[in-house]
């Protein structure tokens, strides 16, 4: 079995812009922990006294969690600075960065290979003597295999006999291939059969992933990720992509609950403030999406385009997109999701005003699927249940928003006003104290994104995107106008019709 290291918390923290609150690294440690993750790297050494601190809460619950030798802090060849600092957080494990290259040694440290040399091995045994287990990086390895070969194996030779638990192999520029990757690693574990050895892959090449198989194919015993990739410039190897090639490509175990990677992914989005690509593998929107209509045929003919991807793996669900490549086998999909039977007259008609809808660029959701099938069916607008027959938005500088909404509900009409703290707020405020008054259950808003398109003008056609939870069931609905808060209006009675038949 693999040992997984994520550092999501210490080298993914230093992608650029993002910094985690305590409350935030304490709830990812949690996750990652339950999520099966064998160890996780919360911090380096000496940041900071705000630092120390977060590392003291995280290592306080993974004392009384029982996890606490999963804890590992980055830490510095300074004569025992660095160890003082993590004693004094808790943490029971030191991860000693030494240089991994020749030209780090000579260059940044000004110093001789023996001279370096005997530092770590002053450090490692004042770890010994402290009760801090020492396991080693070789920062810039990767540079040190490709131009200092000799260099980096007398440092190893020199350590052999140190209590060292682990040796990590960083590619620290992300400048390794799958094939050099494959040559460096089998040196390394034939030379020293007996040591515990990781790799660490960053993705400036797009590699990470790669080389992290490659080093898998040799033997490596552990590898470095983090959650969404992320890290320093092109960040690190992402361990969701990492975990399904381990799982499916490779056929090797880890001790990772798949299930748990999508929801881990989010908590990790929001706080970092880093979005997920939308075809991100395995984490992305969209990665789990056909859109092609003979894709949707395909599945319905004993699953001719499914790979081992499945989505319930990881949390999620198999939709098909609905645009001008939708095809029959699409549409029919979607409808059957939402319990809707159509004949096959219907059913083209359904087809051409998607396809129509498509080539006008418009998103269609499964959501919009019985408003189109409404408009084309020729019912009329009075089948709705629930109106939003008007509304007024006052915005005042110094005063809160004023919304007064006046709505249908079953052909009985209402009217409301209320303030909130900004004119859609206010506009929700006063449909709450409708639905309070009906004693009618309202949904949760989880989400409100707003897409404008790229190089819009202010005139520019805004989708609005809400989120909703009702009753347990996740959906979206869409608005699409000029203005942001009517097409969050849009959306919202869109909303308002589905939870009146749910």
């Amino acid at each position: 079995m693999i040992e997984i290291m994520d550092t999501t918390l210490r080298d993914g923290e230093q992608t650029s812009g993002v910094s985690f609150s305590t409350q935030e690294k304490l709830s990812i440690a949690r996750l990652l922990l339950e999520m099966g993750v064998n160890r996780i790297e919360i911090a380096s050494a000496k940041v900071s006294e705000g630092e120390l601190q977060t590392a003291q809460k995280i290592t306080n619950w993974a004392k009384d969690a029982g996890q606490l030798n999963k804890i590992e802090i980055l830490g510095f060849v300074d004569n025992g600075i660095s160890l003082n600092w993590i004693q004094s957080a808790g943490v029971k494990v030191i991860n000693l960065l030494t240089k991994g290259s020749l030209k780090h040694v000579t260059q940044q440290l000004r110093k001789t290979p023996e001279q370096h040399l005997a530092d770590i091995k002053r450090d490692i045994q004042l770890a010994h003597s402290m009760g801090i287990t020492v396991n080693m990086y070789l920062e810039d390895w990767s540079n040190g295999m490709l131009h200092s070969q000799d260099y980096v194996l007398f440092l190893l030779d020199g350590l052999r006999d140190m209590p060292v638990r682990r040796f990590m192999l960083p590619d620290t520029l992300g400048i390794l291939n799958p094939y050099n990757t494959k040559e460096f690693c089998t040196l390394i574990l034939k030379r020293y059969p007996d040591k515990h050895f990781d790799f660490h892959a960053h993705n400036d090449y797009d590699l990470a992933v790669a080389n992290a198989m490659a080093a898998v194919e040799t033997g490596i015993h552990g590898l470095h990720v983090t959650m969404n990739g992320l890290g320093e410039r092109a960040g690190n190897a992402p361990l969701p992509s990492v975990i399904a090639v381990l799982h499916d490509q490779m056929k090797i175990k880890t001790s990772i609950k798949e299930e748990m990677l999508n929801k881990v992914s989010r908590v990790v989005e929001t706080y970092s403030g880093q979005n997920i690509s939308s075809n991100q593998p395995v984490i992305g929107e969209n990665v789990f999406t056909q859109t092609a209509g003979i894709h949707a045929d395909g599945d319905n003919k004993n699953n001719l385009y499914y790979n081992d991807l499945h989505p319930d793996r990881f949390g999620r669900i198999r939709e098909y997109a609905l645009g001008k490549l939708s095809g029959k086998a699409n549409i029919k999909k979607n409808i059957e999701a939402l319990g809707i039977e159509l004949d096959e007259k219907d059913m083209i008609k359904v087809t051409n005003r998607v396809i129509e809808l498509g080539d006008r660029k418009e998103i269609i959701t499964q959501e919009d699927l019985p408003f189109i099938i409404s408009d084309v069916l020729n019912t009329n607008e009075a089948e709705k249940k629930v109106k939003i027959l008007s509304y007024a938005l006052v915005l005042s500088k110094g005063l809160h928003p004023v919304a007064t909404v006046q709505i249908e509900v079953n052909g009985k009409m209402y009217e409301q006003t209320a303030s909130g703290d900004g004119q859609y707020h206010a506009f929700s405020r006063a449909l709450e104290m409708i639905y309070a008054k009906l004693n009618k259950p309202k949904p949760t808003l989880t989400n409100y994104k707003v897409i404008i398109p790229p190089g819009g003008q202010t005139d520019a056609l805004v989708q609005t995107v809400i989120s909703w939870n009702f009753n347990g069931n996740e959906f979206k609905t869409r608005g699409l106008d000029a203005d942001q808060t009517e097409a969050a209006i849009q959306a919202t009675e869109k909303m308002l019709n589905i939870i009146e038949v749910m």
